[in-house]
């Protein structure tokens, strides 16, 4: 008997979008008040890149794929959730998430070790300059996440975000997927992004360890050819904590990320996990059609 396909998803404005290995679907909520869906078949880059399928690999692959469907997914909700008149044109999505990318680089990459090179007058070390340099990193992730979900503006898609997580569980649960079923689910899942993102800048502390101290660009421009690495190893990391399931080390692994969800998911209403589910039931659907069309 095949396996299940598990499935994941990203909050959107006003939608949510579910992913599963062969498809993705995204159900935003229009101004009107219906649900539009689109689907889109995913091309499976783990098996189109030589050694896509390899432990470090894997991750690096599944990132890039995933922020590359993650961009359009948010592209294709801010438009329909909102009136024709305020719609984005595709050039001005292209630019904004590029300063979003460089702000991104400026915020957890450059300022960091920036900062943290005053120490050196002080005659650290460079392991003791490197460790403080990913704490900083650390700690800048934390106030970041919870600085936004301190925002007015961003309450709706936090409250989709556990729309997604409560929609993913009950469906693991074997439970109906209705708006009543589902809300008695947790909001918090251990396959979360923002879990994702704390082993990230974890692991950055140990790799960027064995670095030394070299000038400013070489420190940055370092820390961006072994983003790759960096984001490979936290993906095995989570990858093995969510196969260990109830065991002590996997739940002491998952915890930190489980705790931050507290910020960055809000519990959703019923409209909200209706979306979610339309999202889910649409790639559930195209899955199974996939698999049809492989048998």
């Amino acid at each position: 008997m095949a396996s299940r396909p598990l499935y994941g998803g990203q909050a959107l404005i006003e939608g949510v979008m579910m992913r599963g290995p062969r498809a993705a679907a995204m159900a935003v909520r229009r101004p009107d008040g219906g649900i539009e869906v689109k689907v889109e078949k995913l091309g499976q880059w783990a098996g189109r890149v030589p050694g896509g399928s390899w432990p470090l690999v894997r991750g690096v692959v599944g990132l890039v794929e995933s922020l590359a469907i993650g961009l359009g997914a948010l592209s294709f909700s801010a438009n329909v959730s909102s009136p024709e008149e305020e719609q984005l044109t595709p050039a001005q999505v292209r630019i904004t998430m590029w300063i979003s990318a460089l702000l991104a680089v400026g915020i957890f990459v450059v300022l960091p070790t920036f900062v943290t090179g005053f120490l050196g007058r002080w005659g650290w070390s460079h392991l003791e300059l490197n460790m403080a340099e990913g704490l900083l990193r650390v700690v800048l992730l934390v106030g970041y996440l919870l600085l936004i979900s301190r925002m007015a503006e961003i309450q709706r898609v936090l409250e989709y975000h556990g729309a997604e997580h409560k929609t993913i569980a009950a469906l693991e649960a074997g439970a109906p997927l209705t708006p009543l079923s589902v809300k008695r689910f947790s909001r918090f899942h251990p396959r979360c992004g923002t879990s994702y993102l704390l082993f990230v800048a974890l692991v950055a502390v140990f790799v960027f360890s064995f670095l030394g101290w070299p000038s400013l660009f070489w420190r940055v421009t370092s820390r961006l050819i072994l983003l790759p690495l960096v984001a490979g190893l936290a993906y095995e990391v989570l990858r093995l904590s969510a196969r260990g399931g109830d065991a002590l080390w996997a739940r002491a692994v998952a915890a930190p990320g489980l705790w931050m969800q507290r910020w960055t998911t809000r519990e959703p209403d019923e409209e909200e996990l209706e979306v979610a589910i339309a999202a889910l039931e649409a790639a559930r659907e195209a899955e199974e059609e996939a698999e049809v069309r492989q048998a």
